[in-house]
C-alpha cells in the first residue's frame, strides 16, 4: 500500500473521485492547555481514505489543526462542517469515526 499525505484540504478533496468507497474516516485528537489563549482547544483532525490507481491501494490522509472555545458539542461541530464540505463534493460521501491501518506480516522458515 502507498500513502500519500496531503498538505491541505482542498487538494484531499480534489483526490476523493479516486476512492474505492463511499466512506472518508476520521479521526479527532484534543489538546486541552495547548493554546495561549484560555478556554480555546486545539484539535487535530485526521482524514483518510482508500483510492485504487492500477493496481496500486493508496491511502490518502491529511491533517488539519483547528482551535476552539471548548464546549461540549465541539466534534459535532467539526464533522458537521466536514459533512457539508464533502456533500458539496459527492453526495454520497459518509464521514466514519476510525482509522485505516495495515499490518504486515513476515515469517522465516
Amino acid at each position: 500500500m502507498i500513502v500519500i499525505f496531503v498538505d491541505n484540504l482542498e487538494n484531499f478533496v480534489e483526490f476523493l473521485k479516486l476512492r474505492i468507497m463511499s466512506e472518508v474516516f476520521y479521526e479527532i485528537k484534543e489538546y486541552k492547555n495547548h493554546s495561549e489563549v484560555k478556554n480555546e482547544t486545539k484539535f487535530e483532525i485526521i482524514l483518510h481514505f482508500l483510492a485504487k490507481v492500477d493496481q496500486n491501494t493508496i491511502l490518502y490522509e491529511t491533517k488539519q489543526i483547528i482551535l476552539k472555545s471548548a464546549t461540549d458539542s465541539i466534534e459535532k461541530q467539526i464533522i458537521d462542517s466536514l459533512q457539508e464540505i464533502f456533500q458539496k463534493v459527492d453526495s454520497s460521501l459518509h464521514l466514519v469515526k476510525g482509522k485505516i491501518r495495515e499490518i504486515f506480516l513476515s515469517y522465516s522458515s
